[in-house]
């Protein structure tokens, strides 16, 4: 009988955990070049409060803050020089990414953004399992080609 119930258990645990709702915002990476920045899976999924969950990647270099990315909430993303502790809105003239919300027809939504000031292009789309509590992206970003020099 305990075994049924701890099998039970982990099924409700799972199935909880496939329903996004208790891993809301996610990041799986899965890098296939270590010159990409970011590369993988991002999971936007509805919190309780009916809100998309959203998610900020600082990227700093040798201490350095150069840029922050923010993916969700939903099908917005934001890409900002600097790094910031406010949080910045998608709608703002300092976000590199424009259209900053993406339109999905049919399921089927791709877009990529090339960020000169940065040097990065940004690549997103919607994947498989996406559904009405959660979008699946999956998302790189990467340096545009060779560094610029410094002077």
């Amino acid at each position: 009988m305990r075994g049924h119930r701890a099998a039970a258990a982990t099924f409700a645990v799972l199935a909880l955990a496939a329903s996004g709702r208790l891993l809301a915002a996610q990041f799986t990476s899965y890098p296939r070049d270590s010159r990409n920045i970011l590369e993988g899976n991002w999971q936007s999924c509805r919190e309780t409060d009916g809100r998309y969950s959203e998610r900020v990647y600082d990227h700093v270099v040798n201490g350095v803050p150069k840029f922050e990315v923010h993916m969700g909430p939903g099908r917005e993303f934001a890409i900002f020089e600097g790094v910031q502790d406010e949080h910045r809105p998608h709608d703002s003239p300092a976000n590199l990414l424009q259209p900053y919300r993406l339109v999905v027809e049919g399921n089927l939504a791709s877009h990529e953004w090339k960020i000169p000031s940065l040097n990065l292009v940004f690549k997103v789309s919607l994947s498989g399992g996406s559904r009405g509590d959660c979008e699946s992206w999956y998302i790189l970003l990467a340096p545009a080609g060779k560094p610029k020099p410094s002077h």
